[in-house]
This record gives C-alpha cells, sequence and structure tokens, in this order.
C-alpha cells in the first residue's frame, strides 16, 4: 500500500504476492483507469508518457509511485518464480528420458544394469501420459515392467509425485494392481537402487558413458529454456494483454521445471572410504604431473569427518581384543546428498530441534510432544534429528532435573535407536552412561525407558562394552528383582503392573548385553540366575521372552548350563514349549538346544515331558527360525538313546526325513545332525531307507556349508553300516562324493569324510575295485597322514586300517610311503590317534617287508609304551600291531628291551579274547627267538 502524505512524504508498504493475484492491472487501480489505454508499449514507457504530459503538479510524486509499483512488480513475479520450480514434480518428459536412457543400457550379459524394462500399456496420450484417463487424475504417469538381474520383475507405477511399487499385474486380466506397495521415491532410478544391490553395482561400471549421454541430452534441452527464458523477459508486459503475464510465468515455469526435473543419472552417490583415498591420490599425481583432469564432486568437511570416523570404528573392530564371539556388523553411514529432495518432515523436525535447543521448558515438552507424532520409526525422521544436532540435544535433556523432559527424550531415543548409525551416534555422545545412571530413579517410567534404549543401543561390542564399564550390568540384574509377585496370573494393582514391567524392560536389556562373553559372566556375578529362574514362572508372556532369550544366549557357557540345571530351570523351558506364542516356543527350543550339550540336561527334558511337544512343532514349518531351534534341540536331545527310542515312537524319524530337501541351511544343519544321531541304531536306518532318506542325504553331499558337509557325512556314513543302505549309497555315487570331500579345506569336514569311509569301504561289494577306481584317491588319502590335526590323522588311519585289507591296495600306499609316514606319528600321547594307528599298523605289516620298515623307522618302542595307557581299545589295537611286528627278529629284540613282555603278561588275563590272543601271540614270537637265540650259543 502507498501513502502520499502533504509533506509529499512517501510511505511504502510491501504487499504479499496474493495482492497481484487478486489484482491483476494494479497501475489501473491505483491511478485510474486513463492507464489501461497501452497496447504493445512499455507500462513503464507510457506511464513515463502520460506523467510528463500532464500538468499536474504532483507529476513527480506519481511518477515515483510508479517505478516503485514496476520495481515491486518484477520483484514478486521474480520471487514466485523461484518457488515454483519446487512444487513442480515429476514429468511425462522426464519419467520417458529415464526409461529410455535405462533401456539403452538393459539386456542379457552381467554387464548390463537391467534384463529388461518395458511399459505395461503401448499407448502415448497426447500428454505423454500412458496411464488410464481415471488414473491419470491422481498423477499417474505410466506403468513399468522392471526385470532385473538379481530379482523378480517388479511392476512400478510412476507418478507426478513420484515412483512407486504396485500390486503388480493381476492374474485372470492382466490389468494392473495400482495399489501401492511401498515407499515414495524421487525418481525411477533411485527406486531401482534401493531395490536391486545389482543394479546399483552395474550403474556404477556404466557411470561414465552413462553421463556422458545424460550431458548431451541435457546439452540440448538446456539450450532452448535458455532462449524462451529470453524471450519472455525481453517482451514488454502489457497492461492491456492480462493473458500474456499469465503465460509468460507459465512458460518461465515450465522451462525451470525442465531444467530443475531433468533426469539426473548420477550413479554414484556414495562415496567409499578406500575409494576416497585413491581419489585423493590421483588428484595429487595429476598436479604433479601437470594433466588436468574433469573435476571430481567434492567431499563436504562433514562427510569427510564422517570417513574418517568410519575408518577409526573399523580399526577398533579390527584391534579389539574382546572375547566376543558374536558381533553385529553395523553398516556404514549413508548420509543423504545435500542435494537430495527430502519429504517436507524432514524440514519440519529440524524446526522442533531449533525449538528445542532455544526454548523454554514448556517449550520442549511441546517439542517433544509434536516430534513424536511423526513417524520416528522412518529412516528420514531418524537423520533428521541426528543431522540437524538433535541427539545431543536429546541426551542433555536426560541430565536436566525435569522428569518429563527425561521421559519424553527417552521416548524418542528409544524409537530412533532402532536406526544402526543412530546407535552408534548415541554411544559416541556419551549417553549409554547417563542412561545407566537413570537406572537408579525412583520413578519407573524413567527406569523402563532407560532400560528399553540401552536394549537397543546395546547391539554392538562397544555399547555393550561401555554398559558393563559404567555398571550398568549389575544395576539391569537388580531391575529383575522388582517383580516380587510375577508368579501370580494377573496384576490386580497397578504399582505390581508397573514393577513387571521394570523387571521385563531390564531383561530385555540384559538379551542384548548377554551376547558378550564377559557380560555372561558379569550377569551370573550378580546374581542374574536364581532372578532369571524366579522370571521364568511368571504367566506373562511379554516377560517371558526376554527372560528365555536372555537364558538362551547364557546357556552357551559351561558355567551357566550347571546353574541352570541346579535352578530346575529346564522344567520350566519344558513348560513353555506348550505355549500359544511362537516366539517363546522358539527361544525355549534354543535354550533346550543350548542346555542339551550335557547328558544329564537331555535326562530330565525327557522327565519332563518335553521330547513330545517337541516333536509336535516339527509339523509346523512355515516359521523357519522356530523350526531351526526345534529341530536343534532334537538334534541334541537324540544324542541319548533313550531319547531316540521316544522320538521313535512319535514318528519324527520319519518327519526329519521329509525336513531333509527344500528347508533352509541352519535347519537342514540340524534336521541331518539328528539323522545321524539316530541312524546309530538299526531300526532308525531300516526306517530312513524305507522312507527314501538316503538320496537326500548323499544330494547334500555336494553342498559347501562346513556344518551341514560335517552332519551328513556323519549321517551317511551311519547309513553305509546296513549293506542295503550301503548299496543305495554306492549306485548313487556316495562313496566318490565322500572321497571328493577329502580335499575340503576344513579339518572337520576331512575328518568327518574319512570316518564315514570306513563302513562304506567295509560293507561294500568289491571294495577293493571301487577305492582303485577313484584315480588319485590312495595318494590323497596317504597324504593327509602329515596333518596337523589330531581328528583327522584318526580318521584317515581308520580308513587306512579299511583299504589295507585289500592286497592290491596295500601295496599301492605302501609304494606311496604309508609306513613312514604311519612311523613318524608313533610319538603320540593321544589315545584316540594311538588306537586307529597301531590298528593301521597292523594291518599294513601285512606286505612285503613292511615290518621291517617300521623297525627300521623306529615305530616299535613307542608302540610299547601304548601298552601303559589306561583305553583298553588301546591296549587291544597295540597289541595286535605288536604281535605282527614280532615276526621280525629285530623287532623283538626291542620290545625285549622296552619291558613288553611284562606289560603283556598282565594282558593275557584280559576279559577281552582279542587281546589275549595278541599278547599271547606275541611273547610267543619273542619267546621263540629267545630260545633260537640261546640254542644258536651252545651250539
Amino acid at each position: 500500500m502507498f501513502l502520499v502524505l502533504e509533506d509529499k512524504r512517501i510511505i511504502f508498504i510491501c504487499l504479499p504476492f496474493f495482492f497481484l493475484a487478486a489484482n491483476r492491472d494494479p497501475i489501473v487501480k491505483i491511478l485510474g483507469s486513463d492507464y489501461n489505454t497501452m497496447k504493445e508499449d512499455s507500462i513503464a514507457l507510457n506511464i513515463l508518457g502520460k506523467i510528463t504530459r500532464d500538468d499536474d503538479p504532483e507529476s513527480e510524486i506519481k511518477m515515483k509511485i510508479a517505478m516503485l509499483l514496476k520495481q515491486l512488480d518484477l520483484h514478486l513475479l521474480n520471487h514466485s518464480l523461484k518457488h515454483i520450480p519446487l512444487e513442480i514434480s515429476l514429468s511425462p518428459v522426464a519419467v520417458k528420458k529415464d526409461i529410455e536412457l535405462l533401456k539403452r543400457f538393459s539386456g542379457k550379459g552381467d554387464q548390463t544394469v537391467l534384463e529388461s524394462i518395458e511399459y505395461t500399456s503401448d499407448y502415448e496420450f497426447s500428454n505423454g501420459c500412458r496411464a488410464p484417463p481415471w488414473r491419470q487424475t491422481h498423477g499417474e504417469i505410466c506403468y513399468v515392467l522392471v526385470k532385473p538381474h538379481d530379482g523378480e520383475t517388479l511392476c512400478i507405477t510412476c507418478s507426478a509425485g513420484g515412483v512407486f511399487l504396485n500390486g503388480g499385474k493381476t492374474d485372470d486380466e492382466g490389468d494392473v494392481n495400482y495399489e501401492r506397495k511401498s515407499s515414495i521415491y524421487k525418481d525411477l532410478v533411485t527406486f531401482l537402487r534401493e531395490k536391486s544391490p545389482k543394479f546399483s553395482e552395474n550403474m556404477s561400471k556404466q557411470g561414465i558413458s552413462v553421463n556422458e549421454d545424460q550431458q548431451k541430452d541435457n546439452d540440448q534441452l538446456g539450450r532452448v529454456p535458455k532462449k524462451e527464458e529470453a524471450a519472455a523477459f525481453r517482451k514488454d508486459i502489457s497492461g492491456t494483454d492480462k493473458r500474456s503475464l499469465e503465460k509468460n510465468q507459465i512458460n518461465f515455469g515450465r522451462n525451470q521445471m525442465t531444467k530443475r526435473w531433468e533426469p539426473s543419472l548420477n550413479w554414484k552417490t556414495t562415496v567409499n572410504y578406500k575409494e576416497s583415498k585413491g581419489s585423493a591420490k590421483e588428484i595429487q599425481e595429476d598436479k604433479r604431473t601437470g594433466k588436468l583432469e574433469k573435476t571430481r564432486p567434492s567431499i563436504s568437511h562433514g562427510r569427510a569427518q564422517l570417513l574418517r570416523k568410519s575408518a577409526e570404528k573399523i580399526e577398533e573392530i579390527i584391534s579389539d581384543s574382546s572375547s566376543e564371539s558374536e558381533e553385529d556388523e553395523e553398516p556404514p553411514d549413508h548420509r543423504q546428498e545435500a542435494s537430495a529432495d527430502l519429504p517436507s518432515e524432514y524440514w519440519q523436525i529440524q524446526k522442533l530441534v531449533k525449538y528445542l535447543k532455544g526454548g523454554n521448558q514448556t517449550a520442549t515438552v511441546i517439542a517433544l510432544c509434536s516430534m513424536r507424532d511423526f513417524n520416528l520409526a522412518q529412516e528420514t525422521c531418524q537423520l533428521a534429528i541426528r543431522d540437524v544436532g538433535g541427539l545431543e540435544v536429546l541426551i542433555n535433556l536426560l541430565e536436566t532435573d525435569e522428569v518429563k523432559c527425561k521421559i519424553g527424550s527417552l521416548k524418542i531415543l528409544k524409537e530412533i535407536s532402532d536406526n544402526p548409525q543412530i546407535r552408534r551416534n548415541i554411544v559416541d555422545l556419551g549417553g549409554l552412561p547417563i542412561m545407566v545412571n537413570i537406572l537408579d530413579s525412583p520413578h519407573k517410567s524413567l527406569k523402563c525407558l532407560a532400560a528399553e534404549t540401552i536394549a537397543n543401543v546395546a547391539k554392538f561390542k562397544r555399547a555393550r562394552r561401555v554398559v558393563r564399564q559404567h555398571g550398568g550390568i549389575t544395576k539391569l540384574v537388580a531391575l529383575l528383582d522388582c517383580a516380587h509377585d510375577s508368579t501370580k496370573p494377573a496384576q490386580s494393582s497397578l504399582y505390581e503392573a508397573r514393577d513387571v514391567e521394570v523387571a521385563r524392560c531390564g531383561a530385555l536389556a540384559l538379551w542384548s548385553c548377554s551376547k558378550s562373553h564377559t557380560n555372561k559372566e558379569a550377569i551370573r556375578k550378580a546374581g542374574g540366575i536364581p532372578l532369571l529362574a524366579r522370571l521364568l514362572k511368571t504367566s506373562h508372556e511379554n516377560m517371558l521372552i526376554p527372560v528365555v532369550g536372555t537364558l538362551q544366549e547364557c546357556a552357551s557357557e559351561e558355567n551357566y548350563r550347571a546353574a541352570i540345571k541346579a535352578e530346575r530351570i529346564i522344567e520350566n523351558l519344558v513348560k513353555n514349549l506348550n505355549s500359544e506364542n511362537e516366539e517363546l516356543q522358539e527361544h525355549c527350543a534354543m535354550a533346550i538346544y543350548q542346555c542339551a550339550e550335557d547328558k544329564e540336561t537331555r535326562d530330565l527334558v525327557r522327565l519332563h515331558g518335553g521330547l513330545k511337544p517337541l516333536a509336535s512343532l516339527l509339523n509346523n514349518t512355515d516359521n523357519k527360525e522356530r523350526l531351526a531351534a526345534v529341530t536343534g534341540a532334537i538334534w541334541k536331545c537324540s544324542i541319548s538313546k533313550e531319547n531316540v527310542t521316544k522320538f521313535r515312537e512319535y514318528k519324527v524319524i520319519e518327519t526329519l526325513v521329509g525336513l531333509s530337501t527344500d528347508q533352509p541351511e541352519e535347519v537342514l544343519v540340524n534336521v541331518v545332525g539328528a539323522l545321524g544321531e539316530c541312524c546309530q541304531e538299526h531300526e532308525n536306518r531300516v526306517i530312513v531307507r524305507k522312507c527314501g532318506g538316503i538320496q537326500p542325504l548323499v544330494n547334500l553331499l555336494v553342498g559347501i556349508n562346513q556344518a551341514l558337509l560335517v552332519n551328513v557325512t556323519k549321517a551317511v556314513g551311519a547309513c553305509a553300516v546296513e549293506p542295503e543302505s550301503m548299496a543305495i549309497i554306492d549306485r548313487l555315487d556316495g562313496v566318490r562324493l565322500l572321497w571328493s570331500l577329502l580335499k575340503n579345506p576344513h579339518p572337520d569336514v576331512k575328518a568327518s569324510a574319512a570316518w564315514a569311509l570306513c563302513p562304506c569301504i567295509e560293507n561294500a561289494k568289491d571294495a577293493g575295485e571301487m577305492v582303485r577306481s577313484f584315480v588319485g584317491g590312495l595318494e590323497l588319502i596317504v597324504n593327509l597322514l602329515k596333518s596337523d590335526n589330531k581328528e583327522v590323522l584318526a580318521s584317515v588311519c581308520a580308513a587306512i586300517t579299511n583299504i589295507a585289507k585289500d592286497q592290491e591296495n596295500l601295496a599301492v600306499i605302501t609304494d606311496h610311503g604309508v609306513v613312514p609316514l604311519l612311523s613318524k606319528l608313533a610319538n603320540t600321547n593321544n589315545n584316540k590317534l594311538r588306537h586307529h594307528l597301531a590298528e593301521a599298523i597292523s594291518r599294513c605289516c601285512m606286505w612285503g617287508r613292511n615290518r621291517v620298515a617300521f623297525g627300521e623307522h623306529k615305530a616299535v618302542a613307542p608302540l610299547v609304551r601304548y601298552l601303559k595307557s589306561n583305553d583298553t581299545n588301546v591296549h587291544r589295537a597295540t597289541a595286535q600291531a605288536l604281535y605282527q611286528l614280532s615276526e621280525d627278529a629285530d623287532n623283538c629284540i626291542t620290545m625285549h628291551e622296552n619291558g613288553a613282555v611284562k606289560l603283556l603278561l598282565d594282558m593275557v588275563g584280559s576279559p577281552d579274547q582279542d587281546l589275549q590272543e595278541a599278547a599271547a601271540g606275541c611273547i610267543s614270537n619273542i619267546r621263540r627267538l629267545a630260545l633260537a637265540t640261546e640254542k644258536a650259543r651252545y651250539t
């Protein structure tokens, strides 16, 4: 508004933009209709001409007003044009350009970004859209079918508001299900990057050529807007042509939109730490050599600081000597680029954080409440709080005396700490010690929130260590002591209900902290086991889940397993197997799996009726996590023969055979392990064979999972004890697969495969010919005697014992140097290795001059020392080996010198008939040699 005072002073008041919207011709409104006679001339020139022709004494004032109006008009117009492009979203032209560019880099082959991309409709409307008219009213432009290299075909909706996944094509009529099934992304490339790692990887490889193509297109499109803009600004704004102004505004806005919303196919959105260091080196080299390369995108100071922090964290994890065996790997911090389009919530949250920083107590509480109205589970909202410094403010609020501010802050921190990067930032800012101190607060709500937030944050090693170092474990264990009457089925008092909630939150935090070996020991020393045992009797399922979860984690320690037996926890674990809550069933089964390493625990599970619910849970295969826990518990319980008998009654073996195919590896490891234990009995081997279980087991021999290979070789070896099953294994080429596993790099797999070969060779028809048919097989197994692993050596010696039963095979392995290798192993204290080594030596003595060779390689004297062992199996095998070696006179002398006669005399009276015969035979040979020597002396 303009006011002209009598002293010719002008008061100028700026009017908002809506003034011009309502007054299309403000000059006419203010100065009169005489000024509405202009045609194509400039407004300013016409006004000046009219004013200079008038004799009005106030013409100078009018002229100044006219000029001010002109300046105001241009200022408001320019201001509005800056904001119009911000409100314009995707256009059909931009979407089409994105799709055409992606088509250019799609096709068969590993180097292409996509397998295919095509429209669902070939018809294009005049406005560039391909969506039906009734969907265009919702802003939808087209629908695209995209087939990435690493996933199924995606049906995508491209709309003015962004790109999202729809419900796909219907099966009956092939129509598109328009319902949105994912978040909205700013463009097609961003969507595909999120959904397909292979797309993102190949885009990075194709980045240079794609960017060049895009730059050419941008240059071509960029020339036209500049001309149109210049024309629009050169054109005079006529007062008589109102539509001309509107048209210029719209055209200018469209030009800006085209320029701003050009599809930006910048494939490299994140910076790898190593790549950044490499880029810096390249730039320095270019400077030294005088080469001027194309300017690379610079890394902001904040991003560089982030990269340094990430490198420090990696070094910290590598150099940490903690004994923790299970660590959660933290993903790298991908901050959003400053130029990325962010939703309005991002900016709104940042405004609220500013109120938190500068407001009084009331404003702070209101800001906290307003912040909780947002979806804090959304990553954008979480990062908005972090990026503007909100985490520092929230943590600082925890140190105030205002309970309401603490509660509001903890509620927000609890929700956003689900984000791995937020967890790390909270630890970096020193938030955990403050939360640990809050555990001493008299306010139960604060205790609960602090414990729940600690449970979220303590999911990586450093956070768990901080909690322990600041006395958090002891304080969390103390929270478990709040629920005195938690065993009652219902809590009538609000006070008691809060006590139960405090204990639940404490158990939840201990569950997260118990992934550390040191923390497990701290929980035990703080008296956590009796409290957990007491809470296990409660009827509150939400309490039971974290309690059983904590016990499940801790049961991996031997001290805990002993304490669990002492506290009679197994009975309650078995009881909760009958719960309707699947998560509770899973954790109870996993706890039994951990504890059932001990025979007494396995017996307790059977005595408390735990085998039947485990068997019934096998029938529900939808929940794979629970199925893995249940099959694991069955596997460990199957180690006891009494439990196997029960499982046979409950038809568990047939069910396990059915689960040996089309299951995740976690399930298969346990299923095959259970079958391996069950097949130690004849009745169960028959059941497995009749149910067709041999072929699935042999098929699993080609896997790569170490634990699965160890279990499946054991199961196949157990089945091979029966000739009928062995015939099936041989027909399926199972022996060759077992032999090939001797090349596996893992010692456990090698040992298990060698043990499995023993019954295969023993029960196969024409075993000698079968073994010789494996090219290089005998040389391979002899070379395994050079291993440093005692289990591998024992299993290979057992296999050689069976191979040497065939004279031709014995001759071949003798040529490969089996005698010196066996002799080299003689000086061992491992009874298991002693047993099988002595048997192998006994067998190998039956070819040529091997008896003499063993003596020459000094294997006899160590064998005599084996007779001092406490193992009867070692005695029997050693006596048999000495009996074979005593056929050579020099060996008899060595035995006599090392005191073998006295030891063997004691064994002649053994109840073991084979040991009696071998000991007597060896003494007989030594005595004959002595008599012959004495006779020769006198004659």
